[in-house]
């Protein structure tokens, strides 16, 4: 069992939440609550691995966010 970390963002437009784990390639979803955005990327997850010609010690490992100021 491994554990992975997905970016939330809310998205105005859709109103919809959107999840992306970084580093996997075609890891992203959406949906209308939270709860099922989760159930949502763990089954893209899941596929995206099946998929995935590489080894999970290969695959990258997340390391955290930064917040950026900018003066606008």
């Amino acid at each position: 069992m491994k554990t992975f970390t997905a970016y939330i963002e809310w998205d105005p437009d859709t109103k919809l939440y959107v999840g992306i784990v970084p580093g996997i390639n075609g890891a992203h979803t959406q949906a209308k609550t939270l709860d099922e955005l989760q159930k949502n990327l763990k089954e893209v997850l899941e596929l995206c691995l099946e998929e995935c010609s590489q080894s999970l010690a290969d695959l990258p490992n997340f390391v955290g966010l930064q917040q950026i100021e900018v003066a606008l």
